[in-house]
């Protein structure tokens, strides 16, 4: 197995831990996997009508070979109950529209994450989501599991590649330990793919059950610089010690990491985390978000353990009304990032 530099002292770092066991180096060398073909991916967002495959074709342009598909599900702050294909969900995020996307995809000769999200009214993310009491917890346990099933049932029927489990449930993922393992066994038992689940940034390290997953999966939103305008170099060297520190856990877990989630708003303070760059007085600036791609993929796409991953995201609009320059969002529909991008997904 080919080892990089960096990985040697990842490893020896390891091997101290355990040199009672063995003093051979290679057996710990053995344990961080090798990733042959990258992940080259993107996030949906899953239109509110029918989807226009003209539309879907164009993620090709940035040489993308994978969708993550968003199956959108939503319950409300302190109350226990998922509600997912319900009346009135955009059509997209709901099940007739992920049979409509996974085949036009699959036409397109696209690989699909299947990927449910809750969307936690009064909240947002479910990272704060929380509950107080046992009988409330078992009534989310049993709506979520229904949901992810049924998503696990239409992932097999259509031969999706792979399948998260779940989203940036931060609170969930420690206090319902064993739920997890035994929704993995039951997902398992109707789905014959891959299998991963997507943690948030300041999450992973928490979360018991990677061993029965297939990636390690990643949302990584993390922040790494408060300056406006950081350089390439700058920001490399605070990717450094979160590389490291995601490497071991790849060697520790015997499996790849996967960033299930990153990408940039195209302003100043691009790098500075989730959420942030959202104030109007903040300037537009499509060159911090090229740079920060950059760097990401400067830092970890030439890496064995890293899987690959799925930027945030790509609109299934015309490129009239979505992208360019001049747009703030995440997309990097139109922008100098798209083209960061087709170059470091060119590669595989």
């Amino acid at each position: 197995m080919h080892i990089r530099p960096i990985f040697y002292s990842i490893l020896v770092f390891i091997c101290s831990s355990c040199a009672s066991q063995s003093d051979d180096l290679s057996e710990v060398q053995l344990k961080l996997p090798k990733v042959e073909v990258k992940i080259n991916g993107v996030s949906l967002e899953m239109p509110s009508g029918r989807m226009n495959k003209d539309e879907l074709a164009k993620v090709k342009r940035s040489n993308s070979e994978w969708i993550a598909i968003i199956p959108y599900a939503y319950s409300r702050e302190n109350d226990a109950t998922v509600h997912y294909d319900y009346e009135g969900q955009w059509r997209g995020e709901g099940i007739e529209g992920t049979y409509e996307c996974a085949q036009m995809a699959q036409e397109l000769g696209l690989k699909v994450m299947l990927k449910p999200h809750v969307w936690v009214v009064g909240q947002g993310w479910p990272g704060k989501f929380d509950l107080n009491s046992e009988e409330e917890w078992l009534e989310w346990e049993n709506t979520y599991r229904e949901y992810i099933l049924a998503y696990a049932q239409i992932a097999d029927s259509m031969n999706i590649e792979l399948f998260s489990i779940g989203t940036e449930y931060r609170i969930a993922v420690v206090k319902r330990p064993v739920f997890w393992e035994k929704l993995i066994e039951e997902v398992r038992e109707v789905y014959k793919g891959e299998l991963t689940y997507a943690s948030n940034w300041d999450n992973y390290k928490r979360v018991g059950f990677w061993s029965k997953l297939d990636y390690i999966g990643v949302d990584a939103y993390f922040p790494l610089s408060k300056k406006p305008r950081p350089s390439l170099e700058e920001l490399k060297l605070a990717w450094k010690p979160i590389q490291m520190e995601l490497a071991i856990l790849s060697a520790k877990e015997s499996r790849p990491i996967l960033f299930t989630e990153y990408g940039y708003k195209s302003v100043e303070f691009a790098n500075a985390g989730f959420g942030d760059g959202d104030k109007s007085e903040i300037k537009t600036s499509p060159e911090s978000q090229k740079v920060a791609y950059e760097a990401l993929f400067e830092t970890f796409w030439e890496e064995d353990f890293m899987a690959g991953g799925f930027f945030w995201k790509w609109h299934l609009y015309s490129d009239e009304t979505i992208g360019g320059e001049s747009n703030r969002r995440y997309t990097p529909q139109g922008k100098r990032a798209e083209k960061t991008i087709k170059e470091w997904y060119g590669k595989n």
